[in-house]
């Protein structure tokens, strides 16, 4: 059985995520962890969201006594304890056993958004005595009207209050580390895969329990779908590239929230605001999809200064100066996926817990260098882009 780790010991041996990180990457198997970090192509989308926020400067300000942050927001009418959720990851049950539940139950303890993915390893109904009252259902758009319906439906039913719309994989991705690791979709143990599984223990006796995972959800429509390619996993399968008809018919099917998830361009952003969505989230999908798009970051300021809508980023996100830096180009709020994952492999149940106290005491820290004693006041901290002060007139 796992050991369980006290908190003191834990601030002590994890007080970043770059050693959950470190200690999950023990923990896993080799394929499961290149399923989890891994991204596209040779991965410079996935560096350049990282060092796009690296040269995001704030100035720290003097003199304001002291300074008591407040690290909560509000974001589509609810209060959230801090500035980040977490983000949809496909088969999150293949990093951890049970990762769904744990994460969703995580997210209620620590009062910010959970987003179930479509191709989950659990269904939204696994889920549904375990979610708070900011649970969000990320849609990999159906092409199927009814299929589309009853997932809506189904959602609904299970306590999820907003819905997700991902818009930025209309092929599925290459991932090359993915497939030089033997991975294959649904999960198959192979007599290369089985030895790296006898290496993690802890990992497999979790296995060993539930079983390996598969897109439940999926499978429950699979079967509805013929005379389609059967080369590739149920998930595309199902899927269709959705237009802006099909952005209104979700608008004027679902009750609650909606956001658009996977946006990048200035004039994708004023249209979705014309056609009535309620966010948008910038994302370049971690840089898992197209490894020639810009970091997040650099697409902010002018999908910002394009709508009104309240903006969601993620993107290469590693701690509480990250979130301030998203803040101050003009984030609302930010999420992350592969950290809350790092965390629960490093530290099973207890990880994500840990890593939102992490999260809290990082943005503490910095508002406090900074002056601040709340996050939206970050922008008046935000220094020049002094690449570009030549380009502009005296």
């Amino acid at each position: 059985m796992p050991r369980q780790i006290g908190s003191v010991d834990a601030d002590r041996k994890y007080p970043a995520l770059s050693d959950l990180r470190r200690r999950a990457r023990e923990r896993l198997p080799h394929f499961v962890w290149e399923f989890l970090d891994s991204g596209t192509g040779t991965e410079a989308t996935k560096a350049r969201n990282r060092n796009a926020l690296d040269s995001v400067l704030l100035s720290p300000s003097i003199l304001h006594g002291e300074v008591t942050p407040n690290v909560g927001t509000t974001l589509l009418g609810q209060r959230m304890a801090l500035p980040v959720g977490i983000a949809p990851v496909g088969m999150s049950g293949l990093v951890w056993p049970g990762a769904e539940r744990q994460l969703a139950r995580a997210a209620a303890a620590a009062e910010i958004p959970y987003t179930l993915s479509t191709v989950a390893s659990q269904t939204p109904e696994d889920l549904g005595d375990v979610l708070g009252d900011r649970a969000w259902f990320q849609m990999y758009p159906p092409r199927d009207p009814e299929i589309r319906a009853d997932m809506l439906r189904r959602a609904r039913a299970a306590g999820f209050s907003v819905l997700v719309l991902t818009v930025d994989v209309p092929v599925g991705s290459r991932r090359e580390r993915q497939v030089r690791s033997g991975l294959t979709q649904p999960p198959k143990l192979t007599p290369r895969l089985l030895a790296q599984v006898a290496a993690r223990p802890a990992w497999a006796w979790g296995m060993a329990r539930g079983g390996m995972p598969r897109m439940r959800l999926i499978d429950d429509y699979a079967g509805r779908s013929t005379g389609l390619p059967s080369t590739r996993h149920a998930g595309y399968l199902l899927r269709t590239s959705p237009d802006r008809d099909y952005l209104r018919w979700l608008r004027d099917h679902w009750d609650g929230p909606l956001i658009v998830k996977g946006v990048l361009r200035s004039e994708d952003a004023a249209m979705l605001e014309a056609d009535g969505v309620d966010a948008i989230w910038i994302s370049n999908h971690a840089g898992r999809q197209f490894d020639a798009a810009p970091a997040t970051i650099e697409a902010l300021p002018d999908i910002r200064a394009a709508c009104t809508l309240p903006l969601i980023m993620d993107g290469g996100i590693e701690g509480g100066l990250d979130i301030l830096r998203s803040v101050a180009l003009g984030a609302d709020f930010v999420m992350m996926g592969r950290g809350w994952h790092y965390a629960l492999a490093a530290l099973g149940a207890q990880g994500p817990g840990h890593l939102a106290k992490v999260f809290r005491a990082d943005l503490e820290a910095n508002m406090g260098q900074l002056g601040l004693s709340r996050l939206d006041e970050v922008r008046t901290r935000l220094l020049a882009d002094r690449a570009h002060a030549d380009e502009r007139p005296a």
